[in-house]
């Protein structure tokens, strides 16, 4: 794994487009591209004209490396002074702070600190890396202003799949134990379940595995998303799949490399989460991030019917 540094200018940002998820209305991002590597990453799509990968002489489509600022804490320290009206962080929305990379630097850790530091700031951690467990006594002192999901993308019977995948991230067990650990602290959870590949974790007794361990972790919302379809990350993960022998999982990636293919599978998982957290949870915590672009008319139809729980985004 290759690690550039790249100077950045920003520290706290808005992000209108998160703040339409419900996450949050601030991003704080430690670099451009994380070293967890997931053959399924969208960065490269919506980030690819970012000067950072010119400048590295990184394609912004390739693997095999990452690119961070190891500066940042210091930005955040200076913008969380700065910015009067202050609201809630994503810590982050592009990269991990707690990728292998930014482990190196305490990266994750410093940048909670020096936003917690100013009062008024309140934080969501978003990571695919158990090592943030080592920073639970942090989370601890500002447990009441501070939000943590870690991204579980699959049961754990999934694990193998899922590592090949998400290579350089936490297994599935590892992020589970450190959320279940979280709940058992008291600290304040939610779910993260992004995305929910076909045929590895969109059946209905996945969605059920899934939905009741985030019901025993206490979690606050639950946050579900389809994968994204834009950029070449579905061939990446079917020739993944291919090469390491799992066939009928890279046919199912296959299939909605298509309009119609991903729009059934779309209509299909909204359907599905709905029923398990109207069985096990409260519908009233659903979070599911739904850009209807891609849908065809007969499936943006259908979900419209019961849309209870989705959050429509995009420009329409």
């Amino acid at each position: 794994m290759k690690e550039h540094q790249y100077k950045l200018k920003t520290g706290i940002s808005r992000t209108p487009e998160f703040a339409k998820k419900k996450l949050a209305s601030f991003a704080v991002n430690p670099g451009i591209k994380c070293g967890h590597d997931c053959w399924y990453c969208s960065t490269g799509a919506t980030m690819r004209m970012h000067p950072a990968f010119k400048a590295c002489g990184e394609n912004p489509f390739a693997f095999g490396y990452s690119i961070l600022d190891p500066d940042t804490p210091e930005r955040v320290a200076r913008d969380a002074v700065r910015i009067k009206e202050r609201g809630l962080v994503q810590l982050c929305t592009t990269v991990d702070a707690w990728a292998p990379e930014s482990q190196k630097y305490g990266l994750g850790r410093r940048c909670l600190e020096a936003i917690l530091s100013q009062p008024g700031w309140r934080v969501r951690i978003l990571t695919k890396n158990a090592a943030v467990v080592d920073d639970f006594d942090l989370l601890e002192k500002y447990r009441d202003r501070i939000l943590l999901g870690l991204s579980v993308t699959a049961p754990p019977d999934k694990d193998e799949i899922i590592n090949i995948l998400e290579p350089h991230a936490s297994s599935i067990q590892e992020r589970m134990l450190s959320l279940v650990e979280a709940a058992a602290r008291g600290l304040r959870t939610y779910a993260m379940f992004c995305p929910l590949l076909p045929g590895i974790a969109d059946a209905p007794e996945q969605i059920d595995q899934l939905i009741k361990f985030a019901v025993d972790c206490k979690v606050e919302e639950i946050f579900v998303e389809p994968i994204n379809s834009r950029g070449p990350g579905l061939k990446h993960c079917q020739h993944a799949l291919e090469l390491w022998g799992y066939e009928k999982e890279a046919q199912a990636i296959e299939r909605i490399r298509s309009r119609v293919g991903w729009s059934d599978y779309v209509r299909k998982l909204t359907a599905n989460v709905q029923s398990s957290i109207k069985e096990y949870s409260d519908i009233g915590k659903l979070r599911f991030l739904l850009y209807p672009s891609r849908l065809t008319p007969e499936d943006l139809k259908e979900i419209r019917k019961n849309d209870r729980g989705v959050i429509w985004l995009g420009k329409n």
